[in-house]
């Protein structure tokens, strides 16, 4: 008699933002499962974008399960209603389970949640704290480069989660049974202020790195000064005077309820990527 399995039947997965920080890492995990995949970009062959609706049913075709990570941010406007709308086709196209990925301490974020949770198919909501690779994988990487990061922060702590671990959650809720109906809130294992975690990354690469405290205006104009568009000004803004009041400042168990494992520490992801040599002298 063949054994019970905890996997779910190997169909296709749509992958939305599947090249971004966790939807790469999602993509590679069920490329090494054997479970096809179909990547939601731009830049893939059936291209897919939020903000142009007429590309949204083709890469739904034929799809089952889908995990939804809006860009750049469930807080930015028109967010909720593009989530609403394309879970709407989703479930008309077929889809019987959806996974996703959301924000900790963010109305905008908690809203998109509720609306999948009242689609009628099965759901998986992945509710993140701020992620380590911010600090290799976007707009905080040259910053580290350059040995001065400023920030309008201050003391108050965030559980830095790694986009690793949120991916390995999101697999397992893509293709296992189980998960179904769970809310998990991922987090690391402890809180770091945002000083402390430049630390902890000068000392795995043994550079001086500063952390440099700026007021929310001189953080806007400096970025205005190198370029950044305004709606990305913004939402950093928002993202930074909002979200860092406190609200986040606990550690969650999502991690560790969803695959029996404690999240991965900071130190260890800032050993890991510096020793890659993405920031300079390791």
């Amino acid at each position: 008699m063949v054994g019970m399995t905890n996997e779910r039947e190997h169909k296709p997965i749509l992958v939305l933002g599947g090249t971004g920080k966790t939807g790469r890492r999602i993509v590679e995990r069920l490329n090494g499962r054997g479970v096809p995949v179909r990547i939601g970009s731009r830049t893939a062959q059936q291209p897919f974008d939020w903000t142009d609706q007429t590309t949204w049913a083709p890469v739904l075709r034929d799809m089952e399960t889908v995990y939804v990570s809006y860009y750049p941010d469930l807080a930015v406007p028109g967010a909720l209603e593009a989530v609403g709308a394309f879970t709407e086709l989703a479930v008309a196209s077929g889809v019987s389970r959806l996974v996703l990925l959301s924000g900790r301490g963010e109305d905008e974020a908690k809203a998109a949640e509720e609306l999948v949770q009242s689609s009628g198919v099965e759901w998986t909501i992945l509710r993140s704290a701020w992620f380590n690779q911010n600090f290799s994988e976007d707009y905080l990487l040259e910053p580290v480069r350059g040995g001065a990061v400023v920030l309008p922060a201050g003391a108050v702590p965030e559980p830095f989660i790694d986009a690793d671990d949120i991916a390995e959650v999101a697999v397992a809720a893509l293709t296992e049974h189980g998960h179904a109906g769970r809310l998990y809130e991922l987090t690391g294992p402890r809180l770091l202020t945002f000083g402390e975690a430049i630390a902890e990354i000068s000392t795995a690469t043994g550079r001086a790195i500063d952390f440099v405290q700026a007021s929310l205006e001189e953080y806007a104009d400096a970025l205005t000064a190198e370029g950044v568009p305004a709606e990305l000004i913004e939402l950093l803004t928002y993202l930074f005077t909002t979200l860092l009041d406190g609200r986040n400042a606990q550690v969650a168990d999502g991690v560790q309820r969803a695959l029996g494992r404690p999240p991965r520490d900071f130190a260890d992801y800032a050993t890991n990527t510096a020793a890659t040599g993405i920031w300079g002298k390791a």
